[in-house]
């Protein structure tokens, strides 16, 4: 009984813990569109959620027999048995779900609880079974396979439906509206207002009031026959206050819009989602009551918990209250929010994911079926839709706090309708339906329908697309296994495995703890490479000087640490000068991608400075691949415990190193002072170097020749001085350029 007690304290502690991370990883699923559009502040909207959330989790009644009675029969299990299936439960659900909102992807918190419900069951079932000496084929009696299957098809299903519905949806919205909807809304927004607005209070009420758990069953009968009425009057009374809005006022009829479809989906999320984090813990607490009722508590049938139970509402507040501050001050919320609306933006960006085989593939495949279409579809068909998804005219607009919209309303409002729709008729079933794949693959189907995954960006959307359903994937298989070792863990060690598992979590949440804030640090500090928000050609000029020098700062501390690591044969250095070189690499890339920004505001400005612009790149991606090939040939020749390098070799790379990052460091700070440099004195310095480098080259050739230095040295060595001119020589080039660009008329700030 002890074992049974300390675990259900434990449950109640889990049921907070889980409510946190489910809600981190969740929170993409309801304020997705309202963040990537940028519909209003990120306060309102996150308030809005609030409400949302508060409202929702008072509908979530029904849903929690789920983990009830929802995945195994509970009349074969004893309150023992019950109270370890449940803590394996939470203990894998914590542990995964916080794992995915580490590195930002939005996993399925519904599919995440049935697979652990299943492993863990499956688990004590067939201790059960061996220690009674029965058959394995007495299984099907333990779990209620008729149920799970129901529910695992009606997930898969919903992918694909949710993806269909959203490109449909989105492709007819954009017909309609065009890119330039401000114009199109007068014609057509009181009609789409209506329907809008009318799905959704036939969404929020109708449908919702099922799982209520405050409305009695004559309130809900009644809304339940009176629906078609309360569809008609909210249809029209929304087509005559919209149209009548539009006709005397510059109100934007997508917002309210959009702003209700944030609370309809976090009601529809805290109604259908309530069940996967405190579902498990309440029916715990059930279990323990109904066994105190038997004289022998720890080994009555748990029969009782097949019959349903109405959730305190209390309870359900309380939950709610957790979900909400856990929407506003989770990090990790965010995280995972970035992750989809960077997938689905409009224009191209840094993309987050790389290519692989299959997302070239899929890409390949998909271009060939567009053109077959497009032989079949009349041409002057083909123009009508060309001309109604024109982007000339999209000009999305810098909010106050300097973002971008990710896309626009139309679409945000598309995602909202469609998904609200779809989640909320899943929850009036009772089938928890996964809402991470419902919004998830309506932003995506929404995304394809508006050409955002352009050629440009295509492979990589999709990259990172079947990334996230590889990891819904992973997260089905790992909830199985992890759980169900959890469970056999518990069941024969109890109290020792329950301690050594709570120890192992803590040690995990405190790991991905720290594996987040270097992650954020890293995003805050490619910020700095940030042109998006800037659309004056100056400024846009002046910053790629700035971003550049901050670069060769970082290109000196690299070369630093490769040699001062392979100089003590420090393999942690090695690593950390490994990881910042791909980081380099990458910061290189972002300065490309706005250097040719700038040079599309220069355009019609100043063609000199874009021909430099031209000279700039190749000089840049000659930097950092000189000092990446340091780097990695530094690690992997200490990593593969290769002899280190003679102390004579040391010295005298430690002199090329030193002179290279000095250089580094006062081109860098006349980068980031806009200041024309006197190129005279950097050119003594440059071939006092060279002159000191071509000695160098002349004593390492004698160590060849006399075999002191062997074959890996000697390649290692010649690395760092042919790499070390190259870096030198580029960055002469770049204070040429960057000298020239300061003298142009328009371009010099001092």
């Amino acid at each position: 009984m002890v074992f049974v007690i300390v675990s259900l304290g434990l449950l109640a502690v889990f049921a907070v813990g889980d409510l946190i991370v489910g809600v981190s990883n969740d929170a993409v699923n309801f304020i997705n569109s309202s963040i990537g559009s940028r519909v209003t502040t990120r306060r309102v909207i996150f308030i809005v959620a609030l409400l949302g959330i508060l409202a929702g989790v008072t509908f979530s009644s029904g849903m929690l027999e789920i983990a009830r009675k929802g995945i195994f029969q509970p009349e074969y299990f004893t309150l023992k048995e019950i109270i370890i299936i449940f803590v394996a439960v939470m203990i894998t659900d914590i542990i995964l779900l916080d794992y995915f909102n580490t590195f930002g992807l939005p996993t399925s918190t519904t599919v995440s609880l049935i697979f652990e419900l299943i492993g863990a069951s499956i688990s004590i079932s067939i201790c059960k079974i061996l220690l009674a000496s029965e058959s394995l084929t007495k299984l099907v009696s333990y779990i209620n396979t008729a149920k799970v299957l129901a529910i695992l098809s009606g997930i898969l299903l919903s992918i694909a439906i949710a993806f269909t519905v959203g490109l449909l949806t989105q492709f007819i919205s954009r017909m309609i509206f065009t890119f330039n909807y401000h114009t199109t809304m007068k014609r057509y927004g009181g009609i789409w207002g209506g329907i809008g607005m009318a799905s959704l209070v036939y969404f929020i009420l109708i449908k919702g009031a099922k799982g209520t758990s405050f409305l009695t069953s004559t309130q809900v009968s009644w809304i339940q026959n009176h629906a078609m009425q309360i569809l008609l009057f909210s249809f029209i009374a929304s087509c005559i206050i919209f149209q009548i809005f539009l006709f005397f006022t510059n109100i934007n009829i997508f917002k309210p819009i959009i702003l209700t479809g944030t609370f309809a989906l976090a009601m529809a999320f805290a109604a259908n989602d309530l069940v996967n984090f405190i579902g498990v813990p309440l029916a715990g607490f059930s279990a323990f009551g109904i066994a105190r009722q038997s004289m022998d508590a720890l080994t009555a049938p748990m029969n009782a918990l097949n019959e349903s139970v109405q959730t305190n509402t209390l309870i359900l507040l309380c939950a709610g209250i957790v979900m909400a501050l856990t929407l506003f001050l989770s990090r990790k919320a965010r995280t995972v929010t970035k992750t989809e609306v960077d997938l689905s933006r409009q224009e191209e960006g840094d993309e987050r994911f790389e290519s692989f085989f299959l997302a070239r593939f899929l890409v390949l495949f998909g271009t060939s079926a567009m053109n077959g279409i497009k032989k079949i579809i009349p041409h002057k068909m083909l123009q009508k839709i060309s001309s109604r998804k024109d982007m000339t005219c999209y000009q999305p607009q810098i909010c106050p706090d300097g973002e971008i919209p990710a896309y626009d309303m139309v679409r945000a409002s598309v995602n909202m309708i469609a998904s609200s729709a779809l989640i909320s008729l899943g929850t009036s079933y009772k089938l928890p339906l996964s809402t991470t794949y419902v919004t998830f693959m309506v932003a995506m189907g929404t995304s394809l329908a508006d050409g955002a995954w352009d050629r440009e960006s295509a492979v990589y959307r999709i990259s990172g697309v079947l990334t996230v359903i590889g990891g819904w994937f992973f997260t089905a298989l790992s909830a199985f296994f992890i759980s169900f070792i959890f469970a056999l863990s518990l069941y024969f060690f109890n109290l020792y495995a329950l301690a050594a598992l709570i120890a192992l979590s803590v040690f995990i949440l405190w790991k991905n703890h720290h594996r987040h804030k270097a992650k954020l640090e890293d995003e805050t500090y490619i910020e700095v490479y940030n042109l998006q928000k800037i659309k004056d050609h100056v400024i846009a000029v002046k910053t790629s000087f700035e971003q550049t020098g901050i670069l060769l700062e970082n290109i000196a501390t690299s070369l630093q640490r490769s040699f001062k690591g392979l100089r003590t044969y420090d393999r942690f250095e090695l690593r950390l000068a490994k990881d910042n070189s791909k980081k380099i690499q990458n910061w290189t890339n972002i300065i490309i991608a706005n250097i040719f920004k700038t040079l599309r505001l220069l355009h019609q400005q100043d063609i000199k400075v874009s021909k430099n612009y031209s000279q700039l790149i190749t000089n840049l991606q000659e930097i950092a691949e000189s000092q990446r090939d340091i780097a990695m040939r530094s690690f992997h020749h200490v990593h593969n415990n290769h002899k280190g390098l003679l102390e004579v070799q040391v010295k005298e790379l430690e002199k090329v190193i030193s002179s290279v990052c000095k250089l580094l460091a006062d081109a860098a700070g006349n980068l980031k002072r806009d200041r024309i440099i006197d190129l005279t004195n950097f050119r003594d310095h440059i071939e006092t170097l060279s002159a000191m480098i071509h000695e160098f080259d002349e004593k390492q050739i004698k160590r060849v020749q006399n075999e002191s230095s062997k074959t890996r040295l000697s390649i290692l060595y010649y690395a760092y001085i042919v790499n070390s001119m190259k870096i030198i020589t580029s960055t002469r080039n770049l204070l040429e350029i960057f000298n020239k660009s300061l003298k142009i008329k328009g371009i010099s700030i001092k």
